[in-house]
C-alpha cells in the first residue's frame, strides 16, 4: 500500500539521518581530539596541584585557549578512563598540542619536576643555605629563627640540627621552604621510630633524641660503610663503662667559625658544651643529618668489646680493643 510504503521510506530517511549525525559527530570529536591548537605564549607554563580536579584544570586550559572546551577534554578523559590518572606537578609547553596529546602527557606525567638534595652529613645552617639558594622554592622561613621555624613544626626542641632527613626532595615550582622542611623532618621522625622499635636492649640510649646525636657523630667519623656498626660498637662501649666519648667532630662542630681546619690540641682541652674530651656522655644536639645507615647502627650496633678506632688514611678504620693496641695503631696509620 502507498501510505505504507511511504512510511518505510521516511523510517529509512531518518536512519539515514541519524547515521549521518552520529559520523559527523564522531568526525567533528575526532577532529577536536587531535586538532592541535596553537598555544597563547610559548613555552607555556602552567601546574597541577596536588589533589585538583580535571575539571578544575579543563577550565582553566580553556580559558586560556589551550584546549578548545572543557566538556570536550573531560568527555575525553572519560572514554579513555583516565580521569583520575593525571599527575600532579609543573608543565612546559613548548609546541602546540592537541587535547589528546595533553591528557596522555598529563597521565605520563611529564612535568618539569624541580628538586633539592640534602647531603648526608650537612648541617641545619647548609640546608638553610641551600634552601634559601634556590630559585624555584619561596622562601617563607627567610626571616625566621631556628626555634621559631622548629616551634611551627611542632619539634619542642629548639635546635633542628640533625633533625631532618637527607634524600632528595621533589617538588612544584613556588612551593614553600617550610613545606620542604616538613617532609623531611617527618620523614627523619618515622625513621627514628622504626630504628628504636627494632633497637638492641639493652642500650645506653634513652630516646630517640639521643640516638640521633650519637647516629649524627657516626656520621660524621665514618669513611667507611661497612665500619659504621664498629664505630658504633666503640662508642656505645664507651658510653656502657662511663669513658668519655673523644670525638674530633664534636669538638670541630662546637668550635664554630672559629675553627680553620686545624685542630690543635688546645681545642682539646678547652671545655664547652660539645667537647667529648672534656666532658662525659653525649653532646647537647646532634652535630650533622645522620643517613639511615648510621642511624640502624646506632640502634643495632655490632657486639664486640672495641674501644678505639683509628683512621688508617685510605677511608677505613683501624679498631682497637685497649689503649696499648690504639697507641700502636696511631704510631702506624698517622704519625708515619
Amino acid at each position: 500500500m502507498p501510505w505504507q510504503k511511504q512510511i518505510v521510506n521516511k523510517f529509512r530517511l531518518l536512519i539515514f539521518f541519524f547515521i549521518l549525525v552520529i559520523l559527523l559527530t564522531a568526525s567533528w570529536f575526532y577532529y577536536l581530539a587531535y586538532a592541535k591548537y596553537v598555544l597563547p605564549y610559548k613555552p607555556y607554563e602552567f601546574s597541577v596541584e596536588p589533589g585538583s580536579s580535571l575539571k578544575k584544570i579543563a577550565v582553566k586550559l580553556a580559558e586560556e585557549n589551550v584546549i578548545p572546551s572543557a566538556w570536550l577534554f573531560l568527555l575525553l578523559s572519560r572514554i579513555t578512563e583516565q580521569e583520575t590518572a593525571i599527575k600532579a606537578g609543573d608543565y612546559l609547553l613548548y609546541k602546540d598540542i592537541s587535547p589528546l596529546q595533553l591528557l596522555d602527557y598529563l597521565v605520563k606525567g611529564d612535568s618539569q619536576r624541580n628538586e633539592i638534595r640534602f647531603i648526608e652529613g650537612w648541617t641545619f645552617a647548609q640546608i638553610r643555605e641551600t634552601l634559601n639558594n634556590h630559585p624555584e622554592i619561596r622562601h617563607d622561613t627567610l626571616y625566621l629563627s631556628e626555634a621559631e621555624i622548629a616551634a611551627l613544626l611542632g619539634e619542642s626542641q629548639k635546635k633542628l640540627e640533625g633533625m631532618l632527613f637527607p634524600d632528595t626532595y621533589f617538588f612544584m615550582k613556588n612551593s614553600s621552604d617550610l613545606s620542604i622542611i616538613k617532609r623531611s623532618y617527618d620523614k627523619m621522625q618515622n625513621h627514628l621510630k622504626t630504628a628504636w622499635l627494632s633497637k638492641k636492649e639493652p642500650l645506653p640510649i634513652k630516646s630517640e633524641y639521643e640516638g640521633l646525636i650519637l647516629a649524627s657523630i657516626i656520621e660524621k667519623e665514618t669513611g667507611k660503610d661497612s665500619d659504621r656498626e664498629l664505630i658504633a660498637a666503640v662508642f656505645i662501649n664507651r658510653l656502657r663503662l662511663g669513658m668519655k666519648l673523644q670525638t674530633d667532630p664534636t669538638v670541630i662542630y662546637g668550635l664554630g667559625d672559629k675553627f680553620d681546619g686545624n685542630l690543635r690540641k688546645q681545642d682539646l682541652v678547652t671545655d664547652h658544651a660539645y667537647n667529648t674530651y672534656t666532658r662525659l656522655g653525649l653532646p647537647p644536639t646532634p652535630i650533622a643529618m645522620p643517613g639511615l645507615a648510621s642511624i640502624r647502627a646506632v640502634f643495632n650496633p655490632a657486639e664486640n668489646n672495641l674501644l678505639y678506632f683509628v683512621a688508617k688514611g685510605n677511608g677505613e678504620s683501624h679498631f682497637s680493643k685497649n689503649l696499648k693496641e690504639h697507641n700502636m695503631a696511631v704510631q702506624k696509620y698517622q704519625k708515619q
